[in-house]
């Protein structure tokens, strides 16, 4: 069974100003028990492209558009919404340094992609119209397997180990694959920096 618990370490931070703003990239690891993450129930498949097809247009339009062969057959994962009751959002947040508002875990098939994209934020910037920066923390749930790997920006993460992950905001453009053989586990806890 790999190993589904890690300390929280902050290993690198990279801000970048981008219009009095600072580009947010930091990678972590989760001190979290997150086998239950990995060994729950998920719901039924769907595309996780279905928003970025319009929402997303700035960076389709550098490509020539979105392609038309990402499809559903292509694009599937499963994604969990935890709530309060099942979690503590807040113990999670003590470890991440984030003031937590959603927390969902995704199970991605093999064979499977979410294109090249930024993370919108659209709920938390409807809930939360005055609060600037929201990010979202991408922690690994299960050590590495072959054909599993994200992109950010011009760098590759493979070979990762449980509680493993990063924490970025909207300007970090990234990618998530699995062409490898087994499910990929990842959680994504979404909310704003302490």
């Amino acid at each position: 069974m790999p190993n589904t618990k890690v300390n929280l370490k902050v290993l690198i931070q990279q801000a970048t100003p981008i219009n009095n703003f600072y580009m947010y990239n930091q990678k972590v690891k989760f001190d979290y028990d997150v086998s239950k993450f990995v060994d729950c129930e998920y719901p039924n498949a769907s595309s996780c492209v279905k928003h970025q097809i319009h929402e997303l247009t700035d960076i389709h339009d550098q490509y020539g558009g979105f392609p038309k062969t990402y499809t559903l057959e292509n694009t599937t994962i499963h994604q969990r919404w935890w709530n309060k009751n099942e979690i503590d959002f807040d113990e999670i947040g003590s470890l991440l340094n984030m003031q937590v508002v959603t927390v969902s875990s995704i199970k991605q098939p093999p064979g499977q992609v979410v294109p090249w994209h930024r993370d919108t934020f659209f709920l938390l910037k409807k809930e939360f119209p005055n609060r600037q920066q929201p990010v979202r923390a991408l922690i690994m749930l299960e050590d590495w397997k072959v054909g599993h790997f994200i992109q950010h920006d011009n760098a590759v993460f493979t070979h990762w180990s449980a509680g493993d992950g990063y924490i970025w905001d909207e300007d970090i453009l990234h990618l998530g694959a699995n062409a490898g053989m087994e499910h990929k586990y990842t959680l994504q806890v979404s909310g704003f920096i302490n």
